[in-house]
């Protein structure tokens, strides 16, 4: 049991530092935090909508992936 819980904490440190990554790779929409660090310029230069699509996706398959596991470890550390 010690493994599996050691294997659930190990993922859920991995899908958070992904979606970390996943969150700050979308395209800034303005006027938030991403003008500050140069985004308003790279905006213009931007994916297609495909890319964009894709990592929506991507973003919200590791989000349910890391909400799983958090519900996971909390009902075998309640039990």
């Amino acid at each position: 049991m010690t493994f599996f819980i050691l294997g659930l904490q190990i993922l859920l440190v991995l899908t958070s530092l992904l979606l970390i990554a996943l969150v700050l790779l979308h395209r800034g929409t303005g006027g938030g935090l991403s003008d500050l660090f140069g985004g308003g310029f790279s905006s213009s230069l931007g994916g297609s909508s495909l890319a964009e699509r894709n990592l929506d996706r991507l973003t919200i398959g590791i989000g349910a992936v890391w909400a799983a596991t958090i519900v996971a470890l909390g009902l075998i550390v309640a039990a």
